[in-house]
């Protein structure tokens, strides 16, 4: 499974993160002060089956999906700021009619 990379040229969109924190806040109780975007998924105090969850209440919240071979929230390291920009890539391509695939 390829993991996905940052590019230090490309910048998540703040409201996605934002709209990230709001999901891990009110649906998986997360203390506030837990969540930054360096904050890899699996320090989060879920569990590999909220960790599926809240990545499905997140792809419900923006109306697209991640392919599982972009992402599996259970893989060690993959932090908050990487699905953030999965996500901004799912919303882009959602917008220009493309599929997103790995």
């Amino acid at each position: 499974m390829r993991r996905p990379e940052l590019s230090r040229s490309i910048r998540m969109n703040p409201s996605t993160f934002d709209a990230i924190s709001a999901v891990l806040i009110e649906q998986f109780h997360v203390d506030a002060g837990a969540i930054r975007p360096e904050v890899a998924l699996d320090q989060l105090g879920l569990d590999s089956l909220a960790l599926m969850e809240f990545v499905f209440a997140v792809e419900d919240r923006f109306g697209v999906r991640i392919p599982e071979d972009r992402l599996d929230p259970r893989q060690a390291g993959v932090t908050l700021e990487q699905l953030a920009l999965l996500l901004d890539e799912a919303i882009g391509a959602k917008a220009n009619g493309d599929v997103v695939s790995g």
